[in-house]
């Protein structure tokens, strides 16, 4: 059950880093504990602090994340992990497949090391904002019992690019001594295109360094890359990564599935989640969950359950900004109420009936109705 640690332990005594000795028995510490083993936990605990005073007091100053030579800014964010107000992972089965393949080898690396066998745990998440990829690392750590360290590479490189291949190697050498999941966030900041005319020598510099320290680093550590632009990627760094995740803008399935699971505790008919989940095409679920935590604000508030309307309204204000293109609803969003209601009966003759045209438009059967038998709009505007 702990064969992971003590390999590691093993690994950081034979290589005389002690940081990496107390850090990985710290941590054996804690789930002897967990596993209901106190008395073990606290034996490690207490041979931890009597030996060797002086370097206890050592590893204590090297095991908070590293900080910026000059600026002292934090390099690494420690990721709240226990966030009651988390909603559920929302991906298809082929996600799932790639996601549960991914943590079993991760917990059980230490007996393919024992076997001489490969087990590289560099996964690289990309798709557009807002479909879930910092979610994902979250799910990660938790199912494996670690922190979640984050590096916010973007900010990193604009604001540090002379010292950054030093900032860099001070993250991959503390990932290597501390029991975590790092998370690269914003990856294509660091690891665009080395034959990128456009960028200064100092960033393809700053690539190789990366290179080098995600290669030295090994399979002793779980690395996560996140990106929104993964055409910007150098091909030698996509090779590093063997396990990939695509996270694109969620199916019609997919999104009825988030309605229902965001929305709680709010209910509606089944009929009302397909609908929205048609009218969220192209939407993330980021997007998804911002209109619904809308609609629980409103019912705090004023103490009434939310309609089709309301949820309509948050789409639309939502529709505009990056990806809109791809949105159905972007070409709504300056039009007339009756305009609205020509287009999605264009868009579904049979899901946006009369009635529920009226819902989302807050308007009666009778004005729908009246709307749909003239030549053209109560608001002066064409059918057509």
């Amino acid at each position: 059950m702990y064969i992971s640690e003590l390999f590691r332990i093993i690994n950081g005594a034979l290589r005389l880093d002690t940081n990496k000795v107390r850090n990985y028995a710290a941590f054996l510490a804690d789930k002897l504990e967990q596993n209901g083993d106190k008395p073990s936990a606290d034996r490690l605990r207490k041979l931890l602090t009597e030996n060797d005073h002086q370097l206890h007091q050592a590893h204590i100053a090297s095991s908070a994340p590293p900080v910026d030579g000059e600026t002292r800014f934090p390099l690494l964010e420690n990721t709240n992990l226990n966030d009651p107000a988390e909603t559920p992972l929302i991906i298809t089965n082929e996600q799932k497949d790639i996601l549960n393949e991914f943590i079993s080898v991760a917990k059980c690396q230490a007996q393919f090391e024992a076997r001489g066998v490969s087990s590289s745990l560099a996964l690289l998440i990309f798709g557009p904002p807002g479909c879930g990829k910092s979610r994902l690392a979250r799910e990660i750590a938790r199912e494996l019992g670690l922190k979640l360290y984050v590096a916010r590479l973007d900010g990193l490189i604009s604001s540090f690019l002379g010292s950054t291949s030093k900032n860099i190697r001070a993250i991959f050498e503390f990932a290597s001594r501390t029991p975590c999941v790092l998370l690269l966030d914003e990856f294509d900041a660091i690891a665009k295109l080395r034959d990128d005319t456009q960028e200064l020598g100092e960033l393809k510099r700053v690539v190789n360094s990366f290179l080098q320290n995600l290669d030295s680093l090994g399979t002793q550590s779980i690395i996560i890359a996140a990106t929104n632009h993964h055409q910007l990627l150098d091909p030698a760094v996509w090779r590093r990564f063997s396990y990939r995740i695509n996270l694109n803008n969620p199916g019609i399935e997919l999104r009825e599935k988030m309605w229902h699971e965001f929305l709680k505790p709010i209910k509606w008919t089944e009929k009302n989640y397909f609908i929205l989940a048609d009218l969220s095409d192209g939407f993330s679920g980021g997007d998804i969950k911002e209109v619904c935590l809308r609609m629980k604000r409103q019912l705090i508030l004023t103490k009434k359950n939310p309609s089709l309307k309301d949820a309509f309204v948050g789409l639309l204000r939502l529709s505009s900004g990056d990806g809109a293109e791809g949105r159905f609803l972007f070409a709504l969003k300056d039009e007339g109420q009756c305009s609205i209601a020509y287009k999605l009966r264009e868009k579904n003759q049979k899901l946006y009936s009369n009635s529920t045209l009226a819902l989302l438009l807050g308007v009666s059967r009778a004005t729908v109705h009246r709307w749909a038998k003239k030549g053209e709009c109560i608001d002066g505007k064409p059918k057509k």
